[in-house]
């Protein structure tokens, strides 16, 4: 399907990749990864045309549907469920000729055009187009309002569906579940599972790409190397190569000679027992992949806080919501040194409401929401990004901090966090959404919190930044509440999870995959409530498929009652050639003429009768 050979590739004068050779069939489902920069969505740009080789040759299969993200939706006031459906050109197209035939009153067009409608199953494609939608959140009834009245972040997730809903032999997504939350991830991981051509799946997700992938394209150092298997199978093999050199080895050591004391230090002591037994879990999983990361270009970690008052905050009968509506009802609970929570819940239950009301960013509605007096929150959430003041630059974001830091002290800080050289002194408004994030945590971590809050922390992060923040979230000592879609994250710093679920704040007893698994049941359950035609609907289907097939069936009885007609005038003519008289002498110019009629009539009744046939089988196929 898509043919790379010796493929070397530049934007402007810089060089991503040289010499790379792959190939592509249908039904590969291939993880692109590597650090940001490295030419991954470069790469798409050549398969969909937008750039050119600089050396070797790239060619794909002619008439091959290639479907994508777009990265822009315009304020359209088309309904949300239409846009969805433009993703299908050919539905599109062919719902226009049917109503161009119905206004021509054209009967065998309309014919023909229902046929190819049924094939690519045009009727179902509303209900298809729903359960998408459904699929990636969109609560049910909000189908039908305009794509404009979406926010960004719910226009990103129509165009994923605009992309979904295309019958396409390959399918090109770039970070997909940026703008998802963990329930429409489990689902898209479905979706992709079943999926029957070729994906390309850019992501830094390493659990997503666990699910969905079977071979890994990873781009480093400017070469592209194949894998089989999926990302951790990657991690292991290129862990084992980097295993050899003596500078991993030393590096990895001191990690776990760390890990360890703090282990001996702290787990026969019961107010820190839970965060030893949380670093002997991640020191299993650190010995084994952490060799894949020593040219990570990210260190940091969080510094002691200090005093960490017992308990940080407490939740009494409280209740939380915007205006007069109330998301969470008679919460209780407290967060005490060294607690490691992981909310789960379904989109729009109330886990950021309930970050902000521990943040202090939402009063409660009812009930008290009490904070230790000694308590630091460290706060992460989306809109901080758009908080930070665009013509500053890191360096002096962390100075406004800390005005007795030097410069010196701050780059090296900085550093930590891959914010090197210009960069530190560069005003961030043009940073990617992936830089501000990182410079939203520095600042966190700078602060010595007590407490953290983060919601959705790693959007845009690439896999070396979130592999060094679930480090440094190991060796945390206080308190920390974490809502992510990265499950890998969420399985390697959280001791337990709570769920967020219909005003409700409870302890959920079960793993993240028994997490994955009632949330694929409660989507079922939905499913089958909001998909299942009602007779109504039934109806309403027939009725129109009645009235796309009723000028075939107007045509059929036209040919019929010509057919019975032909066979009158044949009958009649059989009759006078039969008769002995017309075959004496005398008579020879009247049996010319009736053995031409004859002949002229047996032609006419012939393609008469092909046509009927023909007309019938084309009925019988559009009612199938």
């Amino acid at each position: 399907m898509l043919y790379f050979d010796k493929v070397t590739l530049r934007r402007g004068a810089k060089l991503l990749f040289r010499d790379a050779s792959m190939t592509i069939h249908s039904g590969h489902k291939v993880g692109i990864t590597g650090a940001n920069g490295t030419g991954k969505s470069s790469l798409f740009a050549l398969i969909q045309g937008a750039l050119d080789v600089d050396d070797g040759h790239f060619s794909m299969e002619k008439n091959i549907a290639i479907a994508h993200v777009a990265q822009e939706t315009p304020a359209l006031n088309l309904p949300a469920i239409e846009y969805v459906m433009q993703g299908d050109p050919e539905l599109t197209q062919l719902q226009q000729q049917i109503a161009q035939a119905e206004a021509d009153n054209d009967g065998v067009r309309l014919a023909e055009l229902h046929e190819r409608f049924a094939t690519i199953d045009g009727y179902a494609a509303h209900a298809r187009a729903a359960g998408l939608m459904h699929g990636l959140g969109f609560a049910v009834g909000t189908e039908h309002n305009p794509v404009a009245s979406f926010s960004g972040g719910w226009r990103m997730r129509l165009n994923l569906g605009h992309a979904l809903f295309c019958r396409s032999d390959l399918l090109l997504l770039d970070e997909p579940t940026n703008h998802l939350d963990l329930e429409a991830v489990v689902w898209l991981e479905k979706w992709l599972r079943s999926y029957q051509g070729a994906l390309l799946l850019i992501s830094h997700d390493r659990d997503f790409l666990d699910r969905c992938v079977n071979q890994i394209a990873y781009v480093e150092h400017e070469q592209l190397t194949m894998y089989r298997g999926n990302y951790t199978a990657f991690e292991h093999m290129r862990a084992e190569k980097l295993a050899l050199q003596q500078a991993s080895y030393v590096k990895q050591q001191k990690q776990v000679a760390h890990m360890t004391s703090f282990i001996n230090r702290f787990k026969a002591k019961a107010t820190k027992a839970t965060q030893a037994q949380s670093r002997i879990k991640a020191l299993e999983r650190m010995q084994m992949i952490a060799p894949a990361h020593i040219d990570s270009p990210f260190s940091f970690a969080f510094k002691h806080p200090g005093g960490i008052p017992n308990p940080l905050l407490r939740l009494n009968k409280a209740d939380a919501g915007y205006g007069d509506t109330t998301i969470l009802n008679n919460v209780s609970f407290s967060l005490l040194p060294g607690e490691r929570i992981g909310l789960l819940g379904p989109n729009g239950e109330g886990k950021s409401t309930l970050i902000k009301l521990l943040a202090g960013e939402l009063q409660a509605q009812k009930g008290q929401c009490d904070q230790a007096k000694d308590l630091s929150i460290g706060y992460f959430a989306q809109h901080q990004l758009e908080q930070l003041h665009g013509e500053l630059t890191p360096l002096q974001h962390l100075q406004m901090l800390d005005e007795s830091l030097s410069e010196k002290e701050a780059r090296l800080f900085l550093g930590g966090f891959d914010f090197r050289g210009d960069m530190a002194l560069s005003p961030v408004a043009p940073f990617s959404g992936g830089e501000k994030a990182r410079l939203v945590l520095a600042l966190i971590v700078y602060m010595q919190p007590n407490l953290l809050l983060l919601d959705e922390p790693t959007n845009h992060l690439d896999l070396e930044m979130r592999h060094a923040l679930s480090m440094a979230l190991q060796s945390f000592e206080g308190a920390m509440v974490l809502v992510s879609h990265d499950r890998h994250l969420l399985r390697t710093v959280c001791d337990s999870l709570m769920l967020v679920s219909a005003g409700q704040v409870d302890l959920f007893n079960g793993d993240l995959d028994e997490y994955s698994k009632w949330l694929l049941e409660q989507r079922n359950e939905e499913n089958i409530a909001t998909s299942t035609p009602s007779r109504k609907d039934d109806r309403r289907a027939k009725a129109e498929q009645r009235k796309l097939l009723q000028p075939l069936r107007n045509k059929i009885k036209k040919l019929e009652a010509e057919l019975e007609k032909l066979h009158d005038m044949k009958f009649k003519l059989d009759e006078q050639l039969a008769d002995p008289k017309l075959y004496e002498s005398g008579s020879g110019d009247l049996l010319k003429q009736l053995s031409i009629e004859h002949s002229q009539l047996e032609k006419t009744l012939q393609n008469t009768e092909e046509a009927w046939m023909d007309s019938c089988e084309e009925l019988e196929n559009a009612i199938q």
